[in-house]
């Protein structure tokens, strides 16, 4: 099972970059092998959001979709994903922002995984961290983008 963790200082507000993660429908616009986002459900609560949607995701003639169950706890600044159904036998992940100095936070990116297919489970285990590394490349310039457009 690919497991890996992905820490980033960003320039940013860590409310930003707490929407920006939970902008789910705008992640084919800038997140690598993401090629589809649909959202099912986006319920506000007073401490937690709740959001179900579906991403595609793929490379090459490998895509599939896959609907997760993603939920925000406000008071903790977390935000914590699972798999409902789709190629995948098991996802979760989370997103934790940590304020630290003159507008910089620092978000700590853990994910855990297993493809029901094994022979692709074998492959994405292989290139699995270069491709983390860029997704989270991806969200750092999206961040860094959004924020030079507000000054």
């Amino acid at each position: 099972m690919p497991k890996a963790s992905v820490k980033r200082l960003i320039e940013s507000k860590k409310k930003d970059l707490i929407d920006l993660v939970l902008d789910i429908e705008k992640y084919p616009e800038f997140v690598p092998f993401c090629y589809d986002a649909k959202i099912y459900e986006n319920e506000n609560l007073d401490d937690s959001k709740k959001i179900i949607a579906d991403l595609t995701i793929g490379k090459g003639l490998f895509k599939d979709t896959y609907k997760s169950d993603v939920f925000f706890d406000k008071k903790k600044d977390l935000i914590r994903v699972k798999n409902i159904e789709g190629p995948l036998k098991h996802l979760s992940n989370t997103w934790q922002f940590l304020d630290k100095r003159n507008g910089i936070t620092e978000i700590i990116f853990d994910i855990d995984f297993e493809i029901k297919n094994k022979f692709l489970n074998s492959l994405m285990t292989i290139s699995f961290q270069f491709g983390l590394e860029k997704i989270a490349d991806a969200f750092q310039k999206r961040a860094e983008k959004l924020n030079s457009k507000k000054n």
